[in-house]
């Protein structure tokens, strides 16, 4: 038990992880790669289910490393272009020991920015987050009652 606290506190400190990061690149750079660690905002989540059954959590956050959002006009309106970064789902437990899944969908913060104005963007951007998730996890999601949580940045 001692040996997990030390290595917990280890892991919240951010001087140590800082360390690490710098560790982690400086051994990549020498196998001839480039790492970047992304350390996003917190925007808002939604929350569905995962088949039918199991509760479901996507944390749309934002970094500037990730492309900004761009429109091209086309007849009838624009199409958008949403450069996104997804890590892989994790499970974690919820109130009453459930077992929820959580996802981070990671765009630009100008993203966020329009979603936050515009009702009808902030839909775009959810759309485009539960797609992510559906097709790079190989995963099905309940679109229909995916819903904001208010008053929620981060799961």
């Amino acid at each position: 038990r001692a040996l997990f606290a030390e290595y917990a506190a280890e892991l919240a400190d951010p001087e140590q992880r800082r360390l690490y990061e710098e560790e982690v690149a400086a051994l990549e750079r020498e196998r001839g790669m480039e790492v970047r660690f992304v350390h996003p905002a917190a925007g808002y989540v939604l929350r569905t289910s995962q088949a039918g059954s199991r509760r479901c959590y996507l944390n749309v956050c934002s970094t500037p490393q990730v492309g900004a959002p761009q429109a091209r006009p086309e007849s009838g309106g624009h199409r958008w272009a949403l450069p996104y970064s997804l890590a892989p789902g994790r499970e974690e437990l919820g109130l009453g020991g459930r077992r929820r899944l959580v996802y981070d969908v990671v765009f630009h913060p100008a993203a966020l920015r329009l979603a936050a104005r515009s009702a009808r963007f902030r839909r775009l951007l959810s759309d485009t987050a539960l797609e992510a998730v559906e097709r790079h996890c190989g995963v099905q999601l309940d679109r229909a009652n995916a819903v904001v949580l208010r008053g929620t940045k981060y799961k």
